[in-house]
């Protein structure tokens, strides 16, 4: 006679397979994020307007992929899960929410780069690649600790975000010399420094996309102290959308 296999083992088999089908849109989400980030980088050097435009409209697929994401964790949370699950349904609740972030701040990068178009280019520009370099890999690597389970990647995206803190503050110091030194350059300096403040803020992103990834593997086990460089008058306050 057949093997029947028992009910609760197909039920297992379907929750599973939701999971990995989660964790493949919200992997999907940070591939997005990423080359919106290059993209938005991108343009900046190459003072494309057109382009800037088309990452601007793109940001409209990170926010359908966030909300088809939500849909997809309240469903399997119907599904009555137990202490880790719950974590991993609060892990795909929380990390898309970051993802969405940092595709909007991208996004601001690329209007900033609009009105920077307008001006003549301003040198201390290209000091921004440096920070989206370190803060793409950040998030790269946080997504990289999402799909493995690996808190001790995670760890390390937590940590390095430091150095991007530290690369924002030298920047920030440079770009207001510069502005003191020369009247002319205060307009794109300031651009410059808002855009510069988003890149700094997608690192915080990653870092939260880390701690996530550390409560999903770890519970509750305790986080160590983070080091925090950012120095400039701008650390603490909320960045502006524009």
């Amino acid at each position: 006679m057949p093997t029947t296999t028992p009910p609760h083992e197909h039920i297992v088999k379907s929750y599973d397979e939701e999971q990995r089908r989660l964790t493949g849109e919200i992997l999907h989400m940070g591939e997005i994020a990423v080359a919106q980030l290059e993209a938005a980088m991108d343009v900046v050097d190459r003072r494309d307007d057109r382009a800037a435009q088309r990452i601007i409209a793109n940001d409209e697929a990170i926010d359908l992929l966030e909300a088809q994401v939500s849909h997809d964790v309240m469903q399997l949370a119907l599904r009555g899960p137990m202490a880790r699950d719950l974590r991993e349904i609060l892990a795909a609740l929380r990390i898309p929410t970051d993802l969405e972030r940092i595709g909007d701040y991208a996004a601001n990068v690329a209007k900033r780069s609009m009105a920077l178009n307008t001006l003549p280019p301003v040198p201390h520009a290209t000091g921004l690649r440096g920070l989206a370099q370190v803060a793409a890999q950040l998030v790269r690597d946080a997504m990289a600790a999402y799909r493995d389970s690996d808190a001790e990647l995670a760890l390390q995206v937590r940590e390095r975000d430091a150095e991007l803190d530290a690369l924002y503050t030298g920047l920030f110091r440079e770009l207001l010399t510069y502005m003191m030194e020369d009247a002319r350059a205060i307009t794109p300096c300031t651009h410059l420094l808002f855009m510069a403040k988003n890149l700094e803020r997608i690192g915080d992103h990653a870092t939260n996309i880390a701690e996530n990834v550390w409560f999903l593997v770890r519970g509750d086990h305790p986080l160590p102290p983070r080091d925090k460089r950012d120095e400039s008058p701008f650390a603490g306050a909320p960045t502006a959308r524009l």
